[in-house]
């Protein structure tokens, strides 16, 4: 059954000329709309005390599932404003489909997607006014948190009969200040993001939680990002931090990892779709780590990138790792190598897939996937 969302308005939301402040440098995850969107599930009574209503926090109970055995999961999307003023949503339902999957994964109710896309477009239209402009093909947008967690208390493995969903929004500016720049990434072999069987295909706060640890680990080997290895040979690319990964190719190849343990990816998919607008052969497989090593050396890869919401698309310009135990080392110490991406700069097709996605994105080009969702 729908479920049926009560909107109450907040009678005390931030007035004009703060929004507006908050509004021209957001950053990312720091301010937070007037008003969220949440709705219950019981065993007994399914879905219900469904509403957009003013932000608050939460009150759980000390033995709340979620705060034991961490049964919970989460979305991300961003709503747009166009040069009308009108405000969109991106593919929305490629983002239900998968916190269905993911709810699947990790034992939680499943909400219907409908209902998923309802609960996201009420909060858009109730916080409309927090959705940014994006002038002279700058980058703001709305970022959508949709989220469920376990909130029975009871402490004893199962899942959860009691569960609350949820979503906030945050207003976001550029990812990248002062125009987009390269990264480099630390190729981890000490810490593993998902094995076989696990949920590393899932959206699911512990993997996220998991992954702190190596991405200090990268920033202290001088890295902005981690890139994961296969949990069962390390030997395979999986994803670089919270970003899939893509590798171009100078015979015109769009290469990414394969599904299976790595996230499905709303911006991978679209990547993949829109590459052959742009010449490029999108392929879907398992690769080396070997080979990308081999294939930057003799110039084969001409560019590697990271993609994900957030970022859209992340020119990576060098990836660092480490041979343990090389010959005639007695302490187990390895040794560091370092291969440079292409010369070293963002590449071509990398910001021109990149430009591609955020014209659709904001209105800026024709819409002929029908992925855009019209709000306000």
């Amino acid at each position: 059954m729908a479920l049926d969302l009560d909107v109450r308005p907040s009678d005390r939301p931030v007035d004009d000329a703060a929004r507006s402040e908050i509004l021209a440098d957001p950053g990312f995850g720091r301010y937070f709309t007037d008003h969220m969107a949440t709705a219950r599930w019981t065993a007994d009574d399914g879905w219900h005390d469904a509403s957009v209503h003013p932000l608050e926090p939460f009150t759980l109970h000390p033995a709340a599932a979620v705060l034991h055995y961490g049964q919970e999961i989460f979305e991300g999307l961003k709503a747009y404003r166009h040069a009308d003023g009108s405000v969109w949503l991106f593919r929305p339902d490629k983002n239900a489909r998968r916190f269905a999957h993911s709810a699947r994964r990790l034992a939680l109710p499943v909400l219907d997607e409908d209902d998923f896309v309802a609960a996201v477009e009420a909060l858009v239209r109730a916080d409309a006014a927090w959705v940014p402009d994006a002038p002279d093909g700058q980058e703001a947008s709305l970022y959508l948190r949709p989220f469920m967690i376990a909130t029975e208390p009871f402490l004893g493995v199962r899942a959860a009969h009691e569960a609350t969903f949820g979503v906030v929004a945050s207003p976001a500016g550029p990812y990248f200040s002062g125009g987009v720049h390269g990264v480099n990434l630390w190729v981890t072999d000490r810490f593993v993001r998902a094995s076989r069987g696990g949920t590393g295909d899932a959206k699911t706060g512990g993997n996220y939680a998991a992954s702190l640890a190596a991405q200090a680990d990268a920033r202290d080997r001088g890295c902005d990002q981690v890139l994961y290895l296969d949990g069962e040979e390390h030997a395979w690319l999986e994803e670089a931090g919270t970003m899939n990964v893509f590798l171009v190719t100078s015979g015109g190849e769009l290469l990414t990892p394969a599904l299976g343990s790595i996230l499905d990816g709303v911006t991978r998919d679209s990547l993949l779709d829109l590459a052959p607008d742009l010449g490029l052969t999108p392929v879907e497989r398992r690769i080396g780590l070997a080979e990308l090593r081999e294939r930057l050396a003799d110039g084969s890869v001409t560019e590697v990138f990271a993609a994900g919401t957030a970022a859209v698309v992340t020119p990576v310009v060098g990836i660092r790792g480490e041979d343990r135990d090389p010959e005639g080392a007695d302490d187990g110490a390895g040794v560091v190598w370092e291969q440079q991406v292409g010369d070293g700069t963002p590449g071509a097709a990398s910001l021109e897939l990149r430009s591609a996605l955020l014209d659709l994105q904001y209105g800026r080009t024709p819409d002929a996937r029908g992925w855009l969702r019209r709000v306000v």
